[in-house]
């Protein structure tokens, strides 16, 4: 960009030709000059101001806003840093209240300066939210209510957008940046953001109250083990218990409700994967963060407006093993791509994972079975309990308590069958006490002494000394 250094130089910058100030550097190439005499409106509004009306005085805001957003070049803003388009976009807003007389204090023009760029380069009025890092979920139920959820617990922000129609504005865009459509012949979308940050949109017809937002945010930084530790996830010996599971390339279930955690817990047990292997993730929306150099990720793609063009888990699980993976990595099972990952696991890729939606560890071992009968395999129920139980060597329940924290319930082994019943083995069970002060949950683990049904893995890896000394640490904790 072009810069001007003059007294008084009249230049071409992001906000159309104006008056510089004394050394002052100008940008150029942005935004077309559009300046009038004072209007009717800004002149009423400044006296609506001097009287108190505060009704006028938001009208004149709007009006002013407006103003500003008739001189913006998209195509000249798309490159300017946040904190320099912020400087400009008050200089426009002080030039434009003068000359329209409307009264405005520092505080609100750095306000209005700062929603403006949000709305130009952000996410408009969520953007604080989604840079606040304590907050984990983002709820727009329509305009006028956000919800969030912070420390667990789920809240009313006093963010508003100005109309349903900016909401609308703001989930175009987010589906727009994936190359998705929503609008009323498409209502329903799944998306991410930049960060990873998960995206359910739902538009009217659907939605009765405008459209509705659901944000899942993911931390700038992937959680580690020693971390879900002291957040009270998990006990030091189950981390150390996992992470051998991980390093001993064990199949692996994460299961547990909405919001529980399994996608944070399947970033943690991803990194003790060696840098060595191919890893290949299958995901809806991508989320998973894996911190290897050998990675390939894998995106469903929906149907087009014709109806075609739809690209399923269940498709890209069945390319994944083509493309020659140590590990598979399904981000969520959910329908009949669960054979095919069953299929994966039994075919030599030790250590895949996937994460599901089950309350208990049998309830997710009958998941994946209905789940598989939803392919019409017209396999009987007895082999595709075997077809699980080769595949599975464990399975991990997560779920979110009362009190808002994220916690491990159940690791359990998948032992075999006996008849027709999947034997299974916990590990680790928490047993549930009461709650202690300030609503926290109270609870302690219960432990299996026995040799896991996997031992032989672990003798192979060498990690058998280290599995003993975390059982050993636990039970005499």
């Amino acid at each position: 960009m072009a810069s001007v250094r003059s007294k008084a130089v009249t230049g071409s910058t992001m906000f159309g030709r104006r008056r510089l100030g004394t050394e002052e550097e100008a940008p150029a190439e942005a935004i077309a000059e559009r300046k009038g005499p004072t209007t009717a409106m800004g002149a009423s509004a400044a006296a609506a101001v001097a009287t108190g009306n505060a009704s006028a005085h938001a009208a004149a805001l709007a009006d002013l806003r407006s103003a500003c957003l008739a001189r913006v070049d998209p195509a000249a803003i798309g490159n300017v840093a946040p904190e320099r388009l912020t400087r400009e976009v008050e200089r426009l807003i002080s030039e434009i209240a003068t000359d329209r007389r409307i009264h405005i204090n520092a505080r609100e023009q750095r306000s209005l300066a700062t929603e403006l760029v949000d709305d130009m380069l952000g996410l408009g009025p969520l953007q604080p939210l989604l840079d606040d890092d304590s907050i984990a979920d983002i709820m727009v139920n329509g305009p006028d209510r956000v919800f969030i959820e912070q420390r667990g617990r789920l809240r009313l922000s006093p963010v508003r957008f100005r109309n349903a129609a900016h909401v609308a504005n703001i989930c175009q865009r987010i589906a727009s940046a994936v190359g998705r459509r929503i609008d009323e012949s498409s209502p329903l979308v799944d998306a991410r953001l930049r960060d990873g940050s998960r995206v359910n949109i739902v538009f009217p017809p659907l939605a009765l109250d405008g459209p509705y937002l659901s944000i899942r945010k993911f931390g700038k930084h992937a959680l580690t083990f020693e971390q879900l530790v002291e957040n009270g996830a998990m006990t030091a010996a189950m981390a150390e218990v996992l992470q051998i599971a991980s390093s001993a390339r064990l199949n692996i279930i994460i299961s547990g409700g909405t919001g529980s955690g399994k996608t944070t817990l399947m970033n943690a047990l991803s990194r003790l994967i060696d840098h060595g292997e191919r890893i290949v993730t299958i995901e809806d929306a991508a989320e998973l963060r894996l911190q290897q150099p050998h990675v390939v990720r894998l995106e469903t793609r929906p149907p087009s407006l014709e109806g075609g063009g739809e690209i399923t888990q269940r498709d890209l699980v069945r390319n994944a093993l083509r493309m020659r993976p140590d590990r598979v990595i399904i981000g969520e099972v959910r329908g009949s791509e669960a054979f095919d990952m069953l299929q994966a696991m039994n075919t030599g890729h030790d250590g895949s994972m996937s994460t599901i939606h089950a309350n208990t560890s049998r309830d997710a071992l009958t998941r994946i079975e209905n789940m598989v009968q939803m392919g019409n395999m017209g396999l009987p129920s007895a082999a595709i309990r075997q077809q699980i139980v080769s595949a599975v060597d464990m399975i991990i329940q997560i779920e979110r308590q009362r009190d808002g924290v994220r916690r491990l319930v159940q690791i359990t082994e998948v032992c075999g069958m006996e008849g027709e019943v999947v034997i299974l083995n916990d590990i680790f069970r928490r047993e549930q006490i009461g709650e202690v002060a300030e609503g926290q949950s109270s609870g302690r683990y219960e432990i299996s002494r026995s040799r896991p049904s996997f031992w032989s893995r672990l003798v192979g890896f060498g990690l058998d000394t280290g599995w003993t000394q975390a059982m050993a640490e636990t039970a005499g904790g």
